[in-house]
């Protein structure tokens, strides 16, 4: 038996003025994709911003529905528009952020599993790391420069990739 440890880098930011002008504007289109967020069972919005190679700005919000495995999170949404709009696309870096009227939201929330994977999928068929900022309005900011440090046993299995 060997015990291995592996260690999450990431950078903490106090507040919003403490991030470059990209980062920034990054982080508050997220808020501005909070106004498509379809979420009347939860009142929890998400958004999501992602930033593309060519500088162009994608969003993305939550999409609830009444079944609720019928949903899609903020990120999914983001990711699949694009994949489906520009299959070639190389995403630089997304920002995700929360809002509901039902409480404070004092800490930045992080992309559930399901949205790491697709992440790290996206971030592995472009051959590139995505940099994700998770911003609490008004809060910290927590940024990671790779999906792979937050999901490190990311679920890749090429023998299913097709044959070329």
């Amino acid at each position: 038996m060997e015990n291995k440890t592996f260690n999450i880098s990431y950078f903490k930011y106090n507040n919003i003025q403490e991030l470059s002008a990209e980062d920034r504007y990054l982080c508050e289109q997220a808020v501005v994709a909070l106004n498509n967020s379809y979420s009347p069972y939860s009142n929890f919005k998400v958004g999501t911003a992602v930033r593309l190679q060519d500088n162009t700005i994608e969003l993305g919000s939550n999409q609830e529905n009444v079944a609720y495995p019928s949903g899609l999170c903020a990120e999914r949404v983001a990711l699949f528009s694009i994949g489906a709009k520009n299959p070639e696309a190389v995403i630089k870096a997304m920002a995700i952020t929360a809002q509901t009227a039902q409480f404070s939201i004092e800490n930045p929330v992080t992309s559930c599993g399901a949205c790491l994977q697709v992440m790290a999928e996206v971030e592995k068929k472009q051959g590139s790391p995505i940099e994700v900022l998770f911003y609490c309005i008004g809060g910290e900011i927590i940024k990671v420069t790779s999906i792979l440090s937050l999901l490190p046993f990311a679920f890749f299995e090429n023998r299913l990739e097709k044959s070329v």
